[in-house]
């Protein structure tokens, strides 16, 4: 083995990245190098850790056994000094034109941000905000730092994440001033209406609804499934606002309380408690560990943190 000061410390960053992408064309974008200099860094890698770090297949190209066992190793050694250097670094929010990337549901879109972009006009008026939409990301970009916060309900998370609860937030129905469910409120004439499904957890594209699947449709069906009860879905839609405007046409809209108050002082409607008991839902914000000790991305979380405290 050489000795320390004779290899190029950009290896680990090098090797790092590669093991993430498995791919040399990815992990050049993701670092800003050309490809030929990525191939060049994987060619002295191989070099100085004598293995092909990662080997072509059917599949694409899969790290080799050794490769495996140094990733997780290489991450932390990388965390550290990431830890190391970053409190060096200050965040002057008034004066920063940082550009925040934040991967949020439609709900959270809707409910959190117009108070965060309230707060940030402010504090920090050359800050700009880039939301995207759960199809947009993948745990991948979380992890790698692409994206600078995911604000969504996730029902399963991997170990690395940090995280956070941001609030809690119960259900309620949305229904026209004149649908007959009004009258005579009871969860059978809840059940013989038509309704409007609406969801987007977690990451990635969506998939197809399948009516007869309760454990896909999550909160609200998975409820009544415990009550031995199913409701009529006329529209299936991942966003909240297509959902409250359904609600105007006659269909029943059961959803979170924060996202239905939007819609509390339009004419049409009536914001009523659902007749059954629907578990409350947590809107939670996770970050990469490569981000947890950038003192802008500390600032930012404080200030969603508080920002949600004052729902």
């Amino acid at each position: 083995m050489n000795n320390i000061k004779d290899i190029d410390l950009n290896l680990l960053v090098y090797l790092d990245v590669l093991l993430r992408e498995r791919n040399v064309t990815k992990a050049a974008a993701q670092l800003n190098i050309t490809q030929p200099a990525m191939s060049n860094g994987l060619k002295r890698l191989r070099t100085l850790l004598n293995d092909p770090i990662l080997v072509r297949t059917s599949e694409g190209m899969l790290p080799t056994e050794t490769a495996l066992r140094m990733q997780e190793p290489v991450r932390q050694i990388l965390y550290s000094v990431e830890e190391m250097v970053q409190p060096a670094r200050e965040f002057d929010a008034a004066t920063s034109d940082r550009v925040f990337r934040i991967m949020a549901s439609d709900y959270a879109a809707s409910t959190l941000m117009p108070r965060l972009l309230e707060k940030l006009k402010h504090q920090a008026p050359h800050v700009a905000l880039d939301i995207m939409t759960p199809s947009d990301i993948s745990f991948h970009d979380v992890e790698n730092g692409k994206v600078d916060l995911a604000i969504n309900r996730f029902e399963r998370l991997p170990q690395s994440f940090h995280q956070k609860n941001l609030w809690e937030d119960d259900f309620s129905c949305l229904v026209r001033k004149d649908h007959p469910l009004v009258q005579n409120y009871t969860l059978e004439n809840y059940l013989k209406g038509e309704h409007v499904w609406v969801s987007k957890t977690g990451f990635g594209v969506g998939v197809g609804m399948d009516p007869h699947d309760v454990q896909k449709l999550g909160w609200v069906d998975e409820a009544l499934g415990m009550l031995g009860h199913k409701r009529e879905i006329r529209v299936f839609t991942r966003n909240y606002h297509v959902a409250m405007h359904l609600a105007r046409q006659g269909l029943i809209a059961t959803l979170p309380s924060q996202a239905a108050a939007l819609y509390k002082d339009d004419d049409e409607l009536v914001m009523l408690e659902p007749p059954f008991e629907i578990p409350a839902l947590e809107l939670t914000m996770i970050w990469s560990p490569l981000l947890q000790h950038d003192a802008g991305h500390r600032w930012f979380r404080q200030l969603i943190t508080d920002t949600a405290a004052h729902h």
